[in-house]
């Protein structure tokens, strides 16, 4: 069953729809904060939105956004929506950290040639092997621990940053982060 976004996250409020099209409507394009789905949302009469603003998208009643349009095409995004993902995204990371961590002490390989680990930017099978032997001997605990034992892999924070843009911008073979 798929989660339920309760709230959302503005990367970009288009007050006269978009350039392109001939609907002339409000829209916004967001975030999901807990599922990280990409959302288009129509605000309510005379709302105006703000980027970086939190909205209720829940099934309660809403004060900012009248309804949802659906989940925004990848390819609509718009640069300044792109911007701001990203800053969401380093954002999240640093406040989820032990959901990310987790991943580091759980991934397992996809297949018997690929690990989970190969599908993080700058990340090798050589890599995946020696974050496999670390995590053997003991749990990580943060992005340092892992940076701390395992010396010759890029950024761990980086790299799932730079993955869950991805995910959230192209389509991807297999998504670790976004649904």
């Amino acid at each position: 069953m798929m989660q339920k976004e309760e709230n959302a996250i503005i990367l970009d409020y288009l007050p006269y729809g978009y350039p392109m099209e001939k609907r002339t409507m409000p829209l916004a394009q967001a975030v999901g904060e807990s599922t990280f789905a990409l959302l288009e949302l129509i605000p309510r009469r005379g709302s105006v939105l703000e980027i970086k603003e939190k909205v209720y998208i829940g099934t309660g009643k809403r004060d900012k956004i009248y309804y949802i349009a659906g989940r925004l095409p990848r390819e609509k995004l718009t640069e300044t929506a792109k911007i701001q993902l990203q800053e969401f995204i380093a954002k999240v990371v640093g406040e989820q950290e032990k959901k990310f961590i987790d991943f580091f002490n759980q991934a397992q390989p996809i297949n018997t040639r690929m690990h989970q680990f190969e599908l993080l930017p700058g990340f090798g099978r050589k890599h995946a092997q020696e974050v496999v032997k670390a995590r053997e001997e003991s749990e990580f605990k943060s992005f340092d621990d892992i940076k701390e034992r395992v010396h010759s892999i890029p950024d761990p924070r980086k790299a799932i940053e730079k993955r869950l843009f991805l995910e959230l911008t192209e389509k991807q073979r297999f998504n670790l982060f976004a649904s």
